[in-house]
């Protein structure tokens, strides 16, 4: 115990200069902060704790989904492949069209219809069929409404994540509530609109053939998006989606704003194939049920990339690239509930939170030096710089600092000197058993290191599940306290532990001060 490698020790040294390096930019002001990491590298400690909602304040959003959309959307996609299916294999309808909550089919022919509904099984497994003879009617019931509006709901919530996180919006709060609502935090942002807007449109991407024959059938009309007056007739079936792009950047050509894409191997096969077979042609751009722009094709496009242009600005470039890479919204978000937390809220309770840390950790220096004397110095000092190493991994993980957080590092502190007071106790205990100084300070560390580590690791086992089931805040909670847990065991451990050696071999004591 008396001898630790130069390499443990220089261990200790580099972890605990880092620690205060790292920790330092939380004590810069904001604008001092941003500042120095404009000046320094990425590499260096420039990071600080991002604050909470409820710290820092910000917005409060609570929007809900267009479900009877989706539903309808739904309806009308499987009547559109049934349509071109039922053709395909001759199977002759009076008609098909998409109702409330499914679609309804007359068969020109009752001995098709054993035809008919495998194909409908086959294009769509949700669908309920109903209906005798020449009629078909499907219909979506509880169970696949349920499922449709879980799919739709998952796929917001990733699809909203992206959008608020590369808008730049640091440790948003999105989470599903009831069946069809999404909550959204965001901290330090006091003007929500921005946000909103974003969140707000639907980012559809398509394209499509502009129509020869406005009143067609197959044919839809829709705005442009700088004259809305302007209708264009276009071929109703999109030739090519933005499922397929990869990647969407703001750009610039002729000095105007544009963005700039790129599609995946199909859908650059699928693009080289639709301008080759209509060179000549108008092709239209449609973004959310407007045409962006309805250029004629030139030449065959076969790169795999290209560009949209349409007037924008170059905030709306940039925000439609995000909304591209981000993907398309299966349906749109309105905002049921718009709340502002203010700073004031935000200060009183980072107040309320300083007050209790302060009081929580002179209590405890108080107990373990009135408890052990110079011992009690050591591990008060070994808590300090602990401390110091919880916010300097908090920095560095950029992890939100919300209340239960702090109530997690106010946590931390009672096990941080838990650990020095199970060696404490099993060190009095040897000396009053008869052993020498060397003597009882190894067996108190040999003896104790197994509680230690039960206890530790009982408590990080916990830490570990509230992170991995819990949801905001309880995470917040998770994460300080499982990262005091960890810093808490090498300070115990390592930093403790090597300050008494240092002790001992400078004051080579008589008797031990515990």
């Amino acid at each position: 115990m008396i001898h630790i490698p130069l390499w443990k020790r220089a261990l200790v040294f580099v972890v605990v200069a880092l620690s205060f390096a790292y920790c330092a930019p939380n004590l810069l002001k904001s604008e001092d902060l941003a500042r120095l990491q404009q000046s320094m590298p990425s590499w260096m400690p420039t990071r600080a704790i991002s604050l909470g909602l409820d710290l820092q304040g910000g917005s409060h959003l609570l929007m809900q989904a267009d479900m009877a959309s989706v539903i309808k959307q739904q309806g009308e996609d499987t009547v559109s492949a049934l349509r071109s299916e039922l053709r395909k294999n001759n199977i002759d309808s009076v008609s098909l069209v998409p109702q409330a909550n499914g679609f309804k089919i007359e068969l020109k022919n009752a001995d098709q219809r054993a035809d008919a509904l495998k194909m409908i099984r086959s294009i769509d497994d949700l669908v309920t069929v109903a209906g005798v003879g020449v009629m078909i009617e499907g219909v979506y019931e509880d169970k696949a409404l349920k499922t449709i509006t879980k799919r739709t709901m998952d796929r917001l919530i990733e699809i909203v994540s992206r959008r608020v996180n590369e808008s730049g919006t640091k440790e948003p709060v999105i989470q599903k509530q009831g069946e069809d609502r999404i909550l959204v935090q965001l901290p330090g942002v006091n003007d929500p609109k921005y946000i909103i807007n974003l969140m707000g449109k639907t980012a559809k991407l398509t394209f499509h053939l502009v129509s020869e024959n406005p009143d067609g059938l197959g044919v839809k009309k829709l705005p442009m998006k700088e004259d809305p007056a302007q209708m264009i007739p276009l071929q109703r079936t999109a030739l090519l989606d933005g499922d397929n792009l990869v990647d969407a950047q703001p750009s610039f050509e002729n000095g105007a704003p544009v963005v700039s894409f790129k599609l995946d191997a199909d859908g650059s096969r699928r693009f080289c194939k639709v301008t080759s077979d209509n060179i000549g042609k108008p092709f239209a751009v449609v973004l959310d049920k407007e045409i962006i722009t309805a250029p004629r094709i030139n030449s065959s496009i076969c790169a795999g990339s290209a560009i949209i242009s349409g007037s924008f600005t170059v905030q709306e470039s940039s925000d439609l690239a995000v909304m591209l890479r981000a993907g398309a919204l299966p349906t749109s978000l309105s905002v049921v509930e718009e709340r502002s937390v203010g700073p004031s809220l935000g200060q009183d309770s980072v107040d309320a939170g300083k007050t209790a840390s302060l009081v929580a950790f002179v209590l405890i220096i108080a107990f373990i030096v009135l408890s052990y004397g110079l011992f009690g110095v050591f591990a008060s000092v070994a808590l300090f710089i602990n401390m110091v190493m919880i916010m300097a991994l908090l920095g560095m993980m950029q992890a939100t600092l919300t209340l239960p957080g702090i109530a997690g590092i106010i946590l931390t502190m009672g096990m941080a000197v838990d650990a020095n007071v199970l060696i404490f106790e099993r060190i009095r205990e040897e000396v009053r058993n008869g052993r020498s100084i060397i003597a009882a300070m190894d067996a108190g560390y040999e003896k104790a290191m197994a509680s230690i580590i039960d206890s530790n690791l009982t408590s990080l086992i916990a830490g570990v599940i509230l992170f991995a089931i819990g949801t905001g805040p309880i995470k917040g909670f998770a994460v300080t306290m499982s990262i005091g847990i960890v810093t808490s065991l090498f300070s115990a451990i390592m930093l403790t532990r090597l300050m008494l050696i240092v002790w001992l071999q400078v004051k080579k004591p008589k008797t031990l001060p515990v």
